[in-house]
């Protein structure tokens, strides 16, 4: 007589889930290793989750949730466009070089290069990376409005040039760049806003 199959943590499973393909990518993990990692056979996996582009797409939902979440938090809560830019700066490092934890931001670098057979999921976090620079472009063309910004500033060159500077930060991190050396950059980055 079989057993029931055991009962798991759904949450606890997709944390695992998001912090391999953090670390490896989308393409770096493989269902043999979430099978492995989750300790669930595949058909469990795939009942509980659907297809691994599912797992993956709700492991991205988490981060952003979580950790990956600080700027929507920072732009919502700070009274101004310059406190709200350093605290992502400041979360994005603190993010980024967090220890015993994956380096960078899954976002940028969880499906940038991909094999054509994932262009949609690619073209999905392109999406989704543009989405955040024009959360950033908003809240600059309000600051210009507000008179935060000189009259001269461009709202969506400044954006821009911030998310630059946000991917540059996972980059670094993920290479091992420590979190002071990141940190020093905090004021240089200011100076543009």
């Amino acid at each position: 007589m079989a057993g029931r199959p055991r009962e798991f943590d759904r949450d606890a499973a997709l944390r695992k889930a998001r912090d391999a393909f953090w670390s490896r990518g989308y393409e770096g993990v493989s269902m043999a290793d979430l099978v492995n990692l989750l300790g669930l056979a595949s058909a469990r996996i795939y009942a509980a989750f659907g297809s691994k582009e599912s797992l993956f797409r709700q492991a991205i939902a988490l981060y952003d949730a979580d950790e990956g979440g600080f700027a929507t938090r920072a732009l919502a809560e700070e009274p101004t466009a310059k406190a709200a830019f350093r605290r992502i700066l400041i979360e994005a490092i603190e993010t980024y070089t967090k220890p015993n934890h994956p380096r960078g931001c899954m976002v940028v670098s969880a499906a940038t290069n991909c094999s054509s057979e994932n262009d949609r999921l690619r073209e999905w976090l392109a999406a989704f990376r543009c989405r955040r620079t024009a959360s950033l472009v908003e809240r600059l063309e309000k600051a210009a409005i507000d008179g935060e910004l000189p009259p001269d500033a461009d709202p969506q060159a400044l954006g821009d040039y911030f998310a630059t500077v946000l991917h540059g930060l996972s980059v670094q991190a993920r290479d091992g760049v420590p979190k002071e050396r990141l940190l020093a950059i905090v004021p240089t980055v200011m100076r543009s806003i």
